[in-house]
């Protein structure tokens, strides 16, 4: 049994893999300018609405860019929930990002929203400056991220509040990344416990419970 730290990472990421459907994120398609995973996002695009990637010129770098300064900007200023909800349009062209749970009756949107893409990626590397800072995990949807992880283990004698305060501490929220609206929520966890914050404020972060618990 691994009691580290990583070993904590490697068995929630691999459930998320094997027991909920995620695919395996690599940090170095994380988009750092921009806060995208860019081939996840590209991959669902490309399954679900390949008449805007060409329309959009997608497999252009240049025209790629252009429309990821628009999702960025949208999500600034929507948030990612009403971005996943609604899209986003750029010119006449618009976008879906998401297809949201259909009725078994209606084959298309049971074909769409299969195609949709969850991903985790491990030790994501998110600084915008090219530094090394780190995060233990990250989830995203097509592409989109939608939730942090920093882990502790009690058994190397750090538990959730540790993580609690790393995240007050380290984690600047100028940073893309944790900018409030850009993420739905950051997660503090341990063996035994689990925290959330949906807005981090450096030291005035706020973290919520969010323990399951265990046969009552």
């Amino acid at each position: 049994t691994d009691t580290s730290e990583k070993g904590l990472e490697a068995l929630i990421a691999r459930s998320l893999v094997d027991d909920a459907g995620y695919v395996p994120g690599d940090p170095k398609d994380y988009d750092r300018d921009h806060a995208v995973d860019v081939p996840k996002l590209l991959a669902f695009l490309r399954g679900t609405q390949p008449e805007a990637v060409t329309q959009l010129g997608l497999e252009d770098d240049a025209k790629r860019l252009k429309f990821l300064h628009r999702l960025q900007g949208e999500v600034a200023r929507r948030g990612v929930i009403d971005v996943l909800r609604s899209g986003v349009k750029d010119g006449p062209v618009s976008v879906e990002l998401f297809f949201g749970t259909p009725s078994a009756a209606n084959a298309k949107a049971v074909e769409l929203h299969a195609a949709n893409i969850f991903s985790v990626t491990r030790q994501l590397r998110y600084a915008k400056d090219g530094g090394a800072q780190s995060l233990d995990m990250a989830t995203f949807i097509n592409g989109l991220p939608i939730s942090t992880f920093e882990l502790k283990n009690s058994l190397t004698k750090q538990t959730v509040a540790d993580a609690v305060e790393q995240f007050k501490r380290d984690r600047d929220p100028r940073e893309a990344l944790f900018k409030f609206g850009r993420c739905v929520v950051h997660f503090a966890v341990d063996d035994a416990e689990v925290r959330m914050c949906t807005h981090l404020k450096g030291k005035e972060s706020w973290f919520l419970p969010f323990n399951k618990g265990w046969n009552d």
